[in-house]
């Protein structure tokens, strides 16, 4: 795995005041120090609203008490427990279902060609395409069966996980052809159109798969993995029911989510909304005082299945209860 070079790390204060936007846009992340970095750098994605330039002036106290809040956010982020960097990338890739395809223009000779499309991951990690004879991008894959898979973690925010998969889009075998179906209604069951005579199931079998966590940060975290370190790396067994636990919390156990977060970065967030979850924590979206963070909740201990993801929640509650009691 190879990571590429960072820019020069800015000041806390610099960042604060540098990259002041619109209450509606991300203003910036805040990183890990250097000693985090290794092997791999993984940088904090903090969103945060601010007011317009014409009243953007702050007090030294106002300073010191967003560094303060922030230098405990990097501080508790430093030490929490992610899965590995390849391991991430795998299960980001396995769970998403949408993603922008780019080929060989055959059409406009010498000039890239982008398709919004839906995929699934087949059991090696290659992603499966259900594509019409019809489609440009099909004809494109046909002619030069080289291209890539973009795919964000989260489209709606710019400073996180982007993966861009490189590979060659193959047909499937006919033998094959039973179990890349099943796979691919696993993840879109309303895909009627996959067995209609127009259509046809491709692999993109990867060849390197990049990585870009953040935009416009003090250090950027970027690098990429080979098809042999892809293909070895497993996907999270726990990140199967990031969605139902993540939806059932957001909805009944809402002012939970917060007290958890509250003890685990010693920040007293205004609100938490659990954004996913693997076997080694979750991830949420806090407010305070007017702005968005994204935080990562380590677990006490490694979750061995659904159920236990419930024991160790309750277990973190519990000693968030006690502690303010």
């Amino acid at each position: 795995m190879r990571t590429l070079a960072a820019p020069c790390t800015l000041s806390l204060i610099s960042r604060l005041n540098v990259y002041k936007t619109p209450s509606s846009s991300p203003m910036f992340q805040l990183c890990h120090s250097p000693f985090s970095l290794i092997p791999f750098p993984r940088p904090l994605s903090i969103m945060a609203s601010a007011t317009p330039a014409s009243s953007q002036a702050m007090s030294p106290g106002d300073v010191n008490k967003e560094t303060n809040v922030f230098q405990l956010i990097q501080a508790h982020q430093e030490k929490a427990a992610r899965l590995p960097p390849v391991e991430e990338i795998r299960t980001v890739l396995d769970q998403s279902t949408r993603g922008m395809l780019s080929t060989f223009s055959q059409k406009h000779e010498g000039y890239p060609s982008g398709a919004m499309v839906d995929f699934a991951c087949d059991a090696n990690g290659s992603p499966i395409l259900a594509v019409s004879s019809l489609a440009v991008h099909t004809k494109d894959l046909l002619a030069n069966s080289k291209c890539s898979l973009l795919v964000a973690r989260d489209p709606e925010d710019r400073t996180d996980l982007v993966i861009t998969l490189h590979g060659d889009a193959v047909a499937v075998s006919e033998n094959d052809q039973a179990a890349v179906r099943t796979a691919y209604l696993a993840k879109h069951p309303n895909a009627v159109w996959v067995d209609f005579g127009d259509f046809q199931f491709m692999l993109i079998e990867p060849k390197v798969v990049r990585y870009v966590s953040g935009v416009a940060t003090a250090l950027l975290g970027s690098g990429e993995f080979s098809k042999e370190e892809y293909q070895a790396s497993k996907v999270d067994a726990i990140a199967q029911f990031s969605k139902p636990v993540a939806s059932h919390m957001n909805k009944d156990h809402a002012e939970d989510t917060k007290v958890i977060v509250q003890h685990s970065t010693s920040i007293p967030v205004d609100y938490a909304y659990m954004l996913d979850l693997d076997s080694l924590g979750f991830s949420v979206k806090a407010g305070y005082q007017g702005k968005t963070f994204k935080l990562r909740i380590p677990f006490p201990r490694r979750a061995e299945d659904r159920k236990d993801v419930k024991t160790l929640i309750v277990d973190m509650l519990q000693a968030a209860r006690s502690q303010v009691n």
